[in-house]
Parts: structure tokens; sequence; C-alpha cells
């Protein structure tokens, strides 16, 4: 009975550390890293950040000879700007 009450527990604590670490996500970026990342200035439209981001992940593209991981920080730094915008007011779209 307490073999079977430990494999049990056993069970879930390896369930419970895989759960963990696959659902541990990075912290999201910040504005300001986004913008230094991407090149643009506080107050960029939706169209700058949008060009930016096309200049730099053409050049940082894993099938361009770049890094994936690279690829997904210039991602994450796009995405970030773009929320940015959708949480200001409409003044810059």
């Amino acid at each position: 009975m307490i073999a079977k009450l430990l494999i049990l527990v056993a069970i879930a604590a390896g369930i419970w550390i895989w759960w963990r670490r696959t659902t541990r996500r990075r912290p999201a970026m910040s504005v300001a890293e986004a913008r230094a990342l991407l090149g643009v200035q506080d107050g960029a439209t939706l169209k700058e950040i949008r060009d930016a981001h096309r200049r730099l992940i053409a050049r940082v593209h894993p099938d361009t000879g770049g890094s994936a991981e690279l690829a997904t920080r210039v991602n994450a730094a796009r995405d970030a700007l773009v929320a940015e915008l959708n949480r200001a007011p409409a003044r810059r779209r």
C-alpha cells in the first residue's frame, strides 16, 4: 500500500515538474528594448514599426543565414510595440 502511494506521489511530482518547465515563459520584452532593437523612435506609427520589422527580419531570418533566436526577438519586439499602440489612444494609427 505504501509502495503504491510512493509511486503515485512520484508520478504526480514528475507531472508537476514537467508542467512547470513547459509553461514557464520568458518575461515580455519591454517597450524601450523593443524600440532599441527595431530602431524606431518613441511615438512611431504602425507603418514605421512594420517597415522597421520587415527590414530587420529580412536580415536575421534563419532562411537568410540568421538565427531563429534573433528572429524570435525581432518578432517579439514588433509585437510589444504593436500592443503598446493598441493600448494607446488612436492618435498614431
